[in-house]
């Protein structure tokens, strides 16, 4: 019923309104393909990153309207100029590396220098060059020694536990290894061999990750019973290397699969002696982690996440009896967010613990005693929310750390910088601007860079002084005049009390450059709703991915932080728990409403969604769940069960054991209810989300005699279609939403390479 009355407004309007009004026209697609590139470089005086030398002097890259600016900060004496003479570099470098420089856009890294800037040092083309600034001399000291990249494989490989090699003992004198599945040490002299362990089986085997004590006379190795092995697969049929397709495989846990065991032990090397470790306190494992000596030989701590993330313990094992101490308990009645929230920092080698926790409602930071395990001190406290800690200074005993939601009238998502002491006293807020702060402190934390914006104000650059956060200095002051002059319109933040009716939902408004407030717009949600995090975006972009694109098209596009997501009080986090179908939608519905009211010109009747990822799960469910209000869908890469995608992110959230709640939450169970019109993207090769979780959809889809189409897009991984995707979601909505046929991407592309520059 509500599509046929979206398509008889629709034609209403056409009527009243005439074609000088159409959307989604060829021109429309021509400008909204060509924003990213009109709107690029539009915006001055933005420097990204700030580097802070020893001495405390500072640079960085200042983008002029000419170009690349490599400046020097002294904050003692409140100077700031520029490293060296551009126009000289980029001459000796053009003849040293017989290339052409171009003064304005030279790139060099990793400048070094000294107060009086009479040699720099920096990398260029992969070589080491030392600058003499008075001389005007280029050296090459030596050819840059590439890192190694890092290869940190794929984010579901199975950890193997039996292929590292054997441990040096701290003094060389001893190597452990494992033989035979059991603990050995060899004297490194004779090579002699010891037999330390008899327990170890087929079944339940000691790792290879064998740690020494400092001291050297005492070992941890732990056991290990391995979980379940599951696979995905997929067929690759277009491989750039041969004719024929290629099937791959990935390790992939899914939720309510048997996870490994793992059992640390304590073995005193000099009496040879196998000290049992008893289990009772961590038995029922999700993971086991970050396994250390003390400093001082006395003990060995370790984490334990118990299955179902309802419990979180810090654990020490005593280094002379094997006695289990629990010095942090963490408990919750819903979940522990430690992937996102947990933070530990152990002060003097363990005699004090820095902690965050959102036992009392809110994430704050608290210090416990290390020996005992009780909460000394509550070091933060209120109706807001500890972001990060970023550092803790032993010698003045106080935690540098970031926050949000402190300022009444505020953007509650804004990153403040703060610190504060042992005793939960003497709060030293480092920021205090209307604005999103990124602080980039000095090395002895005398002196900081501060970086604050809005989406709807560019960037402001100051330099300022720890004690009393005073602005030294105001280094750069961005200009986006470039940028308004091409249409730009900034992003609105709108705010609408959410389903409670007392807490605010925040989220942002983005029109088309040729916003007409005499037009009537559909509406297009971005959706992101994992619950591992906030996505509205806070700082300034002048341009905004796809919503930018799509709002040029001639539709109105939002993005909204509904309950369920993070950053928030725990409370409306708890929103999400054992219940990700809901993902916000209530609050979503009321805000666009609230919105429309405002803005009569948003069509809150006609109104499309789209997503990525866990965003692909939410946009599908807005028409399984929320087809009363959402009328398209656009879903990429989506997990359409949270049974069958990985492990850790759905159990997380939705729970250990897996009950009936996973099948309530599935878009393939229910998707009979599927109203309105779906698009499924997938990318035939995604290992993040399993593509089977898609084609599940579509099948039962079918299976309910439901219409909606599908795009497989040949080689792409995990991601919202590429160019391709974006076609056809742009098309999908122009079509459904508009009622329009759209352009012909031939024609399209042809009438974009035929405009004048």
């Amino acid at each position: 019923m509500k599509s046929f009355v979206k398509k008889i407004s629709v034609f209403f309007i056409l009527i009243n309104f005439g074609t000088s009004f159409a959307q989604g026209t060829l021109a429309e697609y021509q400008k909204a393909i060509s924003l990213d590139s009109l709107f690029r470089d539009k915006v001055t005086n933005s420097p990204k990153n700030f580097h802070w030398q020893e001495n405390n002097l500072l640079w960085y890259v200042n983008n002029t309207p000419e170009g690349k600016e490599y400046l020097w900060v002294n904050p003692s004496e409140k100077t700031q100029e520029k490293c060296f003479d551009h126009a000289v570099l980029a001459k000796l470098l053009s003849e040293k590396f017989e290339k052409d420089i171009d003064v304005n856009h030279i790139d060099i890294s990793e400048l070094e220098f000294d107060a009086d800037m009479a040699a720099l040092k920096f990398t260029f083309d992969e070589k080491i060059v030392s600058f003499n600034p008075n001389q005007q001399e280029l050296t090459i000291v030596e050819s840059k020694t590439e890192d190694p990249k890092r290869d940190w494989g794929y984010w579901g490989s199975r950890f193997d536990e039996t292929n590292n090699p054997p441990v040096m003992s701290p003094d060389s004198t001893m190597l452990a290894f494992i033989k035979n599945h059991n603990l050995y040490i060899k004297n490194t002299s004779t090579d002699e061999e010891t037999r330390l362990s008899y327990d170890g089986a087929p079944g339940f085997f000691y790792s290879t990750y064998i740690k020494w004590s400092p001291d050297g006379k005492k070992i941890m190795a732990y056991k290990v019973r391995p979980g379940d092995e599951r696979k995905i697969y997929f067929v690759e049929s277009s491989p750039k290397d041969q004719f024929q397709p290629k099937l791959q495989s990935r390790d992939y846990l899914k939720p309510g699969d048997e996870l490994p065991f793992k059992s640390p032990q304590l073995f005193l090397v000099g009496k040879k002696k196998h000290i049992q470790v008893s289990a009772d306190e961590f038995g029922h494992q999700f993971g086991l982690n970050n396994i250390e000596w003390r400093e001082d030989s006395s003990a060995f701590t370790f984490e334990y996440n118990q299955r179902g993330h309802q419990v979180y313990k810090v654990i020490a094992v005593d280094a002379i009896t094997g006695a289990v101490k629990v010095l942090v308990n963490e408990v919750s009645k819903t979940f522990i967010d430690y992937s996102s929230k947990k933070y530990r920092y152990d002060v003097e080698d363990g005699k004090e613990i820095i902690w965050t926790s959102e036992r009392d409602g809110w994430n704050h930071i608290y210090l416990y005693d290390g020996e005992t395990g009780k909460v000394k001190k509550q070091l933060t406290k209120g109706e807001w929310v500890v972001r990060n800690v970023i550092h803790v200074d032993e010698e003045n005993r106080e935690v540098y750390f970031t926050a949000s939601g402190m300022d009444k009238g505020q953007d509650p998502y804004f990153l403040h910088y703060f610190k504060i002491d042992f005793d939960g006293r003497d709060l030293t807020r480092f920021t205090k601007e209307n604005g999103n702060h990124k602080v980039t402190f000095s090395e002895d934390h005398e002196y900081y860079v501060d970086q604050y914006s809005r989406v709807d104000a560019p960037p402001v650059t100051l330099l300022k002084l720890s004690t009393n956060a005073k602005t030294l200095m105001q280094l750069q002051k961005a200009d986006h005049s470039a940028l308004v002059e091409e249409g730009w319109m900034a992003p609105e933040v709108f705010t609408a009390k959410g389903r409670d009716g007392v807490t605010d939902i925040w989220g942002v408004i983005i029109r088309p450059t040729s916003f007409d407030p005499n037009k009537t717009y559909p509406v297009i949600e971005y959706i992101y709703a994992g619950p591992h995090s906030s996505f509205v975006p806070k700082d300034f972009r002048s341009y905004y991915w796809s919503m930018s694109s799509l709002a040029e098209l001639g539709f109105i596009v939002v993005q909204i932080d509904g309950m369920g997501t993070s950053n928030r009080s725990k409370a409306f986090h708890d929103v999400c728990w054992k219940n990700l179908k809901d993902g916000g939608f209530p609050d979503r519905k009321i805000w666009i409403r609230e919105a429309a009211k405002k803005y009569p010109y948003m069509d809150a009747e006609n109104v499309g969604i789209f997503g990525t990822s866990a965003g692909g799960q939410n946009a599908a469910a807005a028409l399984v769940f929320n087809s009363d209000f959402y009328d398209v869908a656009v879903s990429s890469c989506g997990c359409h069960d949270n049974r069958m995608d990985k492990i850790w992110w759905n159990e997380q959230f939705m729970g250990y054991p897996i009950g009936p709640h996973y099948a309530e939450c599935s878009n393939v169970e229910n998707a009979g209810q599927m109203g309105g019109d779906l698009m499924l993207i997938l990318g035939e090769v995604d290992d993040n989300v399993d593509p089977a979780s898609t084609m599940q959809f579509a099948n039962a889809l079918i299976k309910a005699n439901k219409d909606f189409e599908l795009v497989t897009i040949p080689g792409m991984g995990h991601s919202s279609g590429g160019e391709f995707g974006e076609r056809k979601r742009k098309d999908f909505f122009v079509k459904h939403l508009m009622d329009v046929d759209p352009p012909s991407w031939e024609e399209i592309y042809n009438q974009k390479n035929n405009i004048e520059p």
